[in-house]
């Protein structure tokens, strides 16, 4: 009699519950402060099982970036559609990098902008491929209707979120993002008015 069972050791672990794990020490930490240790640790498995699935830690937080996009990131092409003026669909953005960045506190913040300060140039580039693709999407959707302003209001609502990304890693409330969002947001549609 035989039987039909695989040969070799069995996965100890599923890949995607162990991107979903990092992502969550990378967010809380920062691409430095994570080692390749801490990652094992947290997954239960050794190093050449990490590096059997993943092949470096640079190459793990590839598929966290990934999955931080797909899960967790401000759904753009849901809020800034062509049916809505523009000053709404911003101010609904910022409101929702508000909720988004104070939901969980020890996950606060942006992990892509957060991740744009990292010491390691691979990871520092690939977040920022992340946070240029948001910029263009951003600005193309403004420039359809205000040419003129998209360049300066893409910088300023960008330079807003990472501004709310920061206050959220350093402890505000979303009471106080949204405060200073819907600040952003009288601006916005003042600028947009004109």
């Amino acid at each position: 009699m035989t039987t039909n069972k695989p040969r070799g050791r069995p996965r100890r672990f599923d890949p995607e519950e162990a991107v979903a794990t990092a992502q969550r020490l990378f967010h809380a930490r920062g691409y430095d402060a994570v080692g390749v240790a801490d990652v094992t640790q947290a997954l239960g498995i050794n190093p050449p099982s990490f590096y059997a699935a993943f092949g470096s830690k640079a190459g793990l937080y590839d598929r966290v970036l990934e999955r931080y996009a797909r899960t967790m990131a401000i759904p753009l092409p849901e809020i800034l559609r062509a049916d809505r003026p523009v000053a709404e669909a911003l101010a609904e953005m910022l409101d929702a990098a508000a909720h988004h960045y104070a939901a969980d506190p020890v996950t606060a913040g942006c992990m892509v902008i957060e991740g744009s300060r990292c010491d390691d140039p691979g990871a520092r580039e690939a977040t920022r491929a992340f946070h240029v693709a948001a910029q263009k999407f951003i600005r193309d959707y403004i420039a359809v209707r205000h040419p003129d302003e998209a360049g300066d209001m893409t910088d300023f609502v960008c330079t807003t979120m990472a501004g709310l990304s920061a206050a959220a890693r350093d402890g505000q409330d979303v009471e106080r993002l949204l405060a200073t969002a819907r600040i952003a947001s009288l601006a916005i549609r003042q600028v947009l008015a004109a």
